[in-house]
């Protein structure tokens, strides 16, 4: 105050408040942490999981928990759903890893892989139109076998899941879909590339990341 006093001493000053003011947790990032931690409850209690195992595994009072899913004020709410259209919508806001987490999880059950994701550093890319020639055939069956999820036509289905390691793309755990698809003769199929670590991105994104085409609306 006494150094702004050597040049404006007596005069009428304004301060410009230079940035816009931004809400609270906006600069550290915990609020959207938390804006993403609310949304996989939701989604979570809206599948079947109770109340007082999501308390459990977030560490949160039964309140806390009632609260998060029963509160009027949503900022960020997306309604998962195993789908091509829910995929997108998640992934035009940046949340790649939070549908992958439901469509594992709530749809697939299958926790363990899930896990395996969690542990490593996965990097995403996608959605995309992939070709499908370009995947490893191993453990593909003719697609004669259909699950629920993928013997309706009609129905909206997921995208695929595909792994790239060491210059090699794999069906991570729709094979089931994947053989649907290729019986029925599809050339490129809506999917979210998975890579683990900076080496593996920078070598699809050398071959790959300037020729496959976004799927950004439904």
């Amino acid at each position: 105050m006494k150094e702004i006093q050597k040049y404006a001493a007596g005069k009428l000053l304004y301060i410009p408040t230079g940035e816009e003011k931004r809400a609270w947790g906006e600069t550290s990032g915990y609020r959207d942490q938390l804006q993403r931690r609310n949304l996989m409850i939701r989604n979570k209690y809206a599948h079947g999981v109770t109340v007082s195992e999501l308390a459990d595994e977030y560490f949160l009072s039964l309140d806390s928990v009632k609260k998060i899913i029963y509160s009027k004020k949503i900022e960020r709410y997306l309604s998962y759903a195993p789908t091509l259209e829910s995929a997108v919508q998640y992934a035009n806001v940046g949340m790649f890893e939070e549908w992958i987490q439901c469509y594992l999880l709530l749809t697939r059950k299958d926790a363990p892989i899930l896990y395996d994701f969690m542990k490593e550093n996965h990097l995403y890319f996608g959605v995309v139109k992939f070709p499908l020639r370009l995947i490893q055939r191993d453990g593909i069956e003719n697609g004669q076998n259909l699950t629920n999820e993928d013997n309706d036509l009609e129905a909206a289905l997921p995208p695929l899941l595909v792994q790239y390691e060491e210059g090699k793309f794999q069906c991570i755990v729709q094979k089931d879909l994947l053989a649907v698809l290729k019986h029925r003769k599809v050339n490129a199929y809506p999917s979210i590339i998975v890579m683990k670590g900076n080496d593996e991105y920078k070598r699809f994104m050398k071959y790959y990341g300037t020729v496959l085409f976004y799927v950004d609306k439904v």
